[in-house]
Formats: structure tokens, sequence, C-alpha cells
């Protein structure tokens, strides 16, 4: 199969990115000029750090080798001799897995020079970030690689024009990537039998929280909270679900009216909230929305890189209202004070950081902003914390 074929094949299957945005995977490989007698990139984002986001990681424990399978066909595709995979340096326990992976891979002719006898060549580097969030952001991740700062690039250009050293570049998610050479084997007719009709394929749904059974479930895109929640044992017993988020902490909340909403890039984002990296994250209610917001402002606030001020100067404002708000002592002119703040912070960064800042913000003020009030009624939290935790020692008080 030529290159272009393959490009083509992953066009047809209709995969899309499973990083968050949900980008046809084929039209991202298709944009990298040919022809142009430049070296071309492919690289791997597996800084995964958002979150309540944990399906990289158990993937790459489970079958490192499907990444690498995946990367050697994408770099086939794009015409690419040089590979990197980007991962986040507190997984000591992921990096020496992949590494070692890759170690094999060289050992079974599998990387390196003249693969299978083909008369292509791929050297494939693991590269171990410091874990920033922000290099989670594919530009920053390139500087990043380049030994610069991670922070975000001015776009246009693109990385498919000038990405990393200036090169054409395709930075795909893990997960986009492993599920290359399931296509390639299994075909596209095979790959379309899952999912709906613009959101192909299956993917890993990470549910988390007040769930009676955690962890990664791989499922076709369409499927509902209601029917994980059936296949991972429910809300934990005793309890109703209150709110969930259906693609990690920078998407709009959902509440339990939500149960039913088609977890596919279109349902999502029809009912008010992203896909993103579907981290379903379950809250009770015995969970309280504004401390769990303010726990998520707090994360980005310290994980903004600094350099745009709408970032920088307004996610530290969100974190002050809502820390005065959550202790009761905030006046109800503090919710359109942070609905204003948000208003102002969103769309004016170079990355979708202050975005995903904003966005739970906004949407628990919809859905919960009798709560926020009740905050200030009380002149405290009327929420339990202890109730809310998963693992209370028998006694404590």
């Amino acid at each position: 199969m030529a290159p272009d074929e393959v490009i083509q094949l992953v066009k047809d299957s209709g995969l899309r990115g499973r990083g968050g945005a949900g980008f046809p995977t084929g039209s991202k490989w298709g944009f990298i000029p040919q022809g142009d007698n430049k070296e071309h990139y492919l690289v791997v984002n597996a800084d995964e750090s958002e979150p309540g986001t944990c399906k990289d990681t158990p993937l790459l424990m489970a079958n490192p080798h499907v990444l690498i399978e995946g990367v050697i066909i994408g770099s086939y595709a794009i015409r690419a001799n040089h590979a990197f995979i980007y991962i986040r340096g507190e997984v000591t326990h992921v990096v020496r897995r992949v590494q070692q992976a890759i170690e094999d891979a060289y050992a079974a002719g599998l990387l390196g020079k003249n693969i299978l006898g083909k008369g292509f060549d791929l050297e494939l580097v693991l590269h171990v970030g410091a874990g920033a969030y922000i290099c989670g952001e594919e530009t920053a991740l390139l500087d990043s690689l380049e030994g610069f700062r991670g922070q975000p690039r001015l776009r246009p250009p693109f990385p498919a024009i000038a990405g990393l050293y200036a090169k054409p570049t395709v930075v795909n998610n893990v997960e986009s990537i492993a599920s290359v050479p399931a296509i390639v084997n299994n075909g596209v007719a095979w790959f379309n039998t899952m999912g709906t009709e613009k959101s192909k394929g299956f993917t890993l749904y990470s549910l988390s929280g007040h769930v009676n059974n955690p962890g990664q479930f791989e499922a076709p895109l369409g499927i509902t909270l209601r029917e994980l929640l059936e296949i991972s044992g429910g809300v934990r017993s005793g309890h109703k679900l209150k709110f969930w988020t259906p693609g990690g902490s920078s998407t709009p909340i959902f509440t339990d009216a939500h149960l039913d909403v088609p977890l596919d890039y279109e349902g999502v984002s029809a009912a008010g909230s992203m896909l993103g990296t579907k981290a379903l994250q379950i809250f009770d209610e015995t969970t309280c929305v504004v401390r769990a917001v303010l726990r998520w402002t707090e994360f980005y606030k310290h994980e903004s890189c600094g350099k745009c001020t709408p970032c920088r100067e307004g996610t530290w404002w969100l974190v002050q209202v809502l820390k005065d708000l959550e202790a009761g002592k905030g006046t109800e002119a503090d919710l359109d004070k942070l609905l204003d703040l948000c208003d102002n912070i969103m769309g004016r960064s170079f990355c979708a950081l202050a975005d995903g800042a904003a966005s739970p913000i906004i949407s628990s003020l919809k859905y919960f902003r009798q709560e926020y009030l009740d905050h200030l009624a009380a002149g405290r939290c009327p929420f339990d914390p202890m109730a809310s935790t998963l693992f209370v020692t028998a006694g404590a008080k």
C-alpha cells in the first residue's frame, strides 16, 4: 500500500482525533505537503494531564506496541523518517514500559534502517517532559521538544506547514495513533460498523469519581452515560447522580438530565458541552459543586503558562472570587462578576486553557446557581466534605 493510499484509508474510515478536538485524522495527515524535499515529523502527544483524564496511560501500560505500530504506519503515510513520543515525566512506570517497547521494536527490525527490507527508515525517540499541563497543547509541546519553554504559538502557520524545527509536522494523540493499526488490518467497513454517522468507530471512556467500578471502558462512540453506568455498576450505593463532566474538567458540566445524551462529538455539542478527552467524572449529591469548580479553577490557574494576560490574570481572579463564594463570604454580585470574568477570558488567548477554566464555571452557574446562593445565605459551605470522600477511615470525623 502506497503512503497516499494509507492516508486515504484513514480518511475513509472517519477516524477523528481522540485527544479532544475531534479533527479528522486522515485530513490532518493529508495537510502535510508532499514533494517538498523537507524533513517531515510525526509527534505523539502522550502528555495526558487534565483532571479526570486517564485513558492514554492505561493504554500505554497494557499495549504500548499498538502505539508503536501506529507510529510506523503514520510515519510511512506522511513520509516521515523521524517520530517522537512526548510523555509526562511523572509517570515513570509508563516511561519505562514505552521505552522497553521501543527497544523491542528496534530489536525486531520494526524501527531503524530499511524496515522489513522495504526501504523505509524510521527513528523513534521517547521524549520525557517535565509535567507542565500546557505542553498538552500541540504547539507548546513542539516548543518543549525543541528545548524551549513550553508555550503556545500563534497560528497560522499550523504545524502541518511549520511545526517541529519549522518543518511539516503531524501531532496526534496516543489513542488516535493506536487506533490506526486496527483500521488498516480490519478495513474501513469494519470500523464503520461502530459509532454514529459522523463519529465513527470505538473509543475509550474514563469513568471516575462516585461510581462503583471506575476505570476505562472501550465502547462505540454514541453510547450514553446511562449505558456506561450500567456497565460500571452505577453510582455508588445509596446515592444519586448530581453532575458530571462529559470530556474532562475543561468542558461544561452536565446533570442527571443528560444521562441519555449520545457521547459522540455531535451529540455532546448539541447538548451544550464537548466530548473532549471522554473523561467522565461522576459526582453524587454529597458533592459541593462550588468546591469542585474551585478545585478545577485552581488547577488551571497553577498550570497557566503566563504568556497571555487574559489567562494569567483572569484565572487568578476567578480563584479569588470562587474562594469567597465557597466560604460563604461573597455577595450575589460576585456571581455576575464571575460571568463577566469568564466572558473576558474566553477566546482571548493563544490556546484554550483559559476557556477550559471558564467553561465549568459558566455551566455550574447555569445549572446550580441556587447552590451558590445557599453558600451566601449560610455564610459557609453547607456540604460536609467527608460525605463525598470515596475512602473514609472508620470513625473519622
